[in-house]
């Protein structure tokens, strides 16, 4: 017995286009905390010490609890940090 086939394009006549957008939009106010951000690591330390926060790169204001290596680097700290390195800084 013969099972049907899953329909191929050429069938069809139709094509799936997937468009990826290279720059991340932040979409909800809570999208910062999905990322892991660059801060200079003094202002960390002391974020971490004394509860003061800190500022990413990006402008995202916190108190670091959380194991970075979790999360993927925020987009915008990472083009800030790549755009510094070209100039020198």
């Amino acid at each position: 017995m013969d099972l049907p086939s899953a329909a191929t394009e050429l069938e069809t006549g139709t094509t799936t286009t997937i468009e990826h957008d290279t720059e991340h939009q932040l979409d909800e106010p809570g999208d910062h905390d999905r990322f892991a951000h660059y801060v200079p690591k003094a202002a960390m330390t002391e974020a971490m010490v004394t509860g003061k926060p800190c500022t990413a790169l990006c402008g995202k204001k916190w108190v670091p609890s959380r194991s970075p290596e979790k999360y993927p680097v925020c987009p915008d700290c990472k083009r800030i940090y790549d755009a510094r390195a070209e100039m020198g800084f």
